[in-house]
């Protein structure tokens, strides 16, 4: 067995004082490394806020977590919203998508360099997003530009299509230990931050845990302001050549 998978689940829940601790929602993947160092994210997301959301996500990118290529389907409220397939290329972003509100729809985004991130929804790959700080620089502040997401939605529940970003940042907090549901592990802290004028609307402060290895496995995440989310791993397996 050449390559490695670990697969695991991930709870929502509300930090808002009326909802304090209720489960809000659930995700379910299974993040594989191939051999040539391509990692393949499977995850099936689910938010029970109204209107409640499906979404089920293949994301394949390199080892510096530039994509390669997704497909996102979408139910919003019960109802079928849409299926995106996206492929990046050196000089071409592009989408197929189907929605039911707008149907067919062809996006060919011609760009100048490589698209370095897409962010296609899934909390788990809000860790894999923290592999883009150079963490030889050791705690602080760096920009990421020019990236793309299938959604500009917080909860990723329109579209799917490409929507470029402008900039966010990313901060690097250092190292601690957390004990989760999942068990007890070391850890990196980084919040994302700086969206305002990327985005319909900014993103609340975010802060994410994920372990200090060369996985980046997510752990746990919050985010602040109106949302008042918090995330956690409650079960994680690994299988393959590191474990074996």
């Amino acid at each position: 067995m050449k390559h490695k998978t670990i697969r695991g689940y991930i709870r929502y829940t509300s930090k808002k004082p009326e909802r304090l601790d209720e489960e809000r929602g659930r995700e379910f993947f299974t993040l594989t490394t191939q051999s040539d160092g391509v990692l393949l994210m499977d995850a099936h997301c689910e938010i029970d806020d109204e209107p409640n959301v499906i979404r089920d996500v293949m994301h394949a990118m390199n080892v510096d977590g530039s994509p390669i290529d997704c497909s996102v389907r979408l139910t919003v409220g019960d109802v079928y919203e849409g299926t995106g397939w996206f492929r990046f290329g050196e000089n071409l972003a592009e989408c197929e998508m189907y929605n039911r509100k707008d149907g067919r729809i062809t996006q060919k985004i011609t760009i100048e360099k490589k698209v370095p991130w897409l962010q296609s929804h899934p909390i788990v790959g809000d860790a894999l997003l923290m592999k883009l700080y150079d963490i030889s620089k050791g705690t602080g502040k760096q920009m990421i530009e020019d990236f793309m997401l299938t959604s500009p939605d917080h909860r990723g529940a329109t579209g799917p299509m490409l929507f470029k970003m402008k900039q966010m940042s990313i901060e690097y907090l250092g190292e601690e230990e957390i004990t989760i549901a999942a068990g007890t592990f070391k850890a990196r802290h980084f919040a994302v931050g700086d969206t305002a004028g990327s985005l319909l609307e900014e993103h609340p402060p975010y802060h994410v845990w994920v372990t200090a290895d060369e996985d980046y496995l997510f752990l746990k995440a919050g985010a602040a302001g109106y949302m008042q989310t918090h995330y956690e791993l409650q079960s994680v397996e690994y299988f393959g050549k590191e474990v074996l």
